[in-house]
């Protein structure tokens, strides 16, 4: 059993007494068991795979001024499955190679525009939802892929769904975590007047540069500094924007929050991620990703979504479970959203596990 590092220290979170809680993944806790039995429930959680190397890698000219970096791991004989990252303009790690069981995965991971290692660097030019979306069409077919598990968090739920709605016939099975469907008291809740609340400390550095008036729509506001002609002013709002999404997406304190705030991933982080919001992900409408949902109710999908998660609430999860309630929803306790908190990766890698045949 592999656990990841913050797996291991997270155990710290509930060696206490008085109380009985529910452990991330379904395990219960409480006073009256040993240090060792909280051990053993807490090493029953799954982690992720070994590190490995990608197989093969290279840039896909899109044509209209991008070139996506991608890579491909794990098995070229495997079970097709694409890796939708966050963000938008998060990136690939990887460590996104190691959520799926090497021997029984063919993995493709890609950068989307802009960011990582796709280029050009933080642009704002010909990206948009649907432009991603092609470029994962685009990649399925230089990969010689039918059709292939969809595995996304957070910002790649959103795309995911977009994806799978476009071309269903394409998707295999979904892995959905984190789950973000761009509706407008989403952007409000983590934007303006919600998350703000839990974290009024961080949220009053991001005012700290925006004027009383600029107060009532931040995302306008930062809108306006981080498409700047001065790189300066650019930089600062993207550092606060980063860093506020880094310092709110884990329950407990993360020394990971720190690479948020890194002059070349806040710049592509904080333009994009603006820039998508300020269009509301230009989407049709409001409601477009639940309303469609009929489209994919007939692909296998589990859903895992934290409890405690500030920057996508549960409820988002909920909805969509409600509208495909064909799909496996699993509310994980004592989480919040990143992908490698103890009870939310226990989940993820059960599904790909699952879908794999194991």
């Amino acid at each position: 059993m592999i656990l990841s590092k913050r797996a291991l220290s997270s155990r710290r979170a509930f060696e206490f007494s008085g109380f009985t809680v529910d452990l991330p993944g379904g395990f219960r806790f409480d006073e009256s068991m040993t240090h060792r039995e909280t051990e053993s429930a807490m090493e029953q959680l799954r982690g992720l795979y070994p590190p490995l190397a990608a197989y093969d890698s290279g840039w896909l000219d899109t044509g209209d001024g991008h070139r996506i970096y991608w890579e491909l791991s794990g098995n070229p004989n495997g079970k097709p499955a694409v890796f939708i990252h966050g963000g938008p303009g998060g990136g690939i790690s990887p460590h996104h190679r190691q959520l799926f069981d090497p021997e029984r995965y063919k993995v493709l991971l890609f950068d989307q525009r802009g960011c990582g290692r796709s280029r050009p660097h933080a642009s704002l030019d010909n990206n948009t939802t649907w432009h991603l979306v092609a470029d994962i069409e685009r990649l399925r077919d230089m990969a010689g892929v039918d059709q292939w598990l969809v595995f996304g968090g957070s910002w790649g739920s959103t795309l995911a769904l977009a994806y799978a709605q476009t071309h269903p016939e394409r998707v295999s099975e979904m892995v959905l975590r984190g789950i973000f469907t761009l509706r407008k008291q989403e952007l409000h809740w983590y934007y303006q007047d919600g998350a703000s609340r839990f974290f009024p400390d961080k949220w009053e550095r991001v005012l700290s540069i925006l004027s009383d008036d600029e107060r009532k729509d931040v995302i306008a506001a930062y809108r306006q500094r981080l498409t700047s002609a001065d790189p300066q002013v650019q930089l600062e709002a993207a550092k606060l924007w980063s860093v506020w999404e880094g310092e709110t997406v884990t329950l407990l304190p993360s020394r990971e929050s720190a690479s948020f705030g890194e002059d070349d991933f806040a710049l592509a982080f904080a333009r994009i991620e603006n820039h998508y919001f300020t269009h509301l992900g230009f989407l049709e409408s409001d409601d477009q990703l639940l309303r469609n949902v009929p489209l994919i109710r007939h692909i296998p999908a589990v859903i895992v979504h934290g409890r405690y998660d500030m920057a996508c609430q549960v409820q988002n999860a909920w909805d969509l479970a409600k509208a495909w309630p064909e799909a496996e929803l699993h509310i994980v306790e004592g989480a919040g959203h990143s992908y490698d908190e103890p009870g939310i990766l226990h989940q993820l890698m059960l599904a790909t596990d699952r879908f794999a045949g194991k």
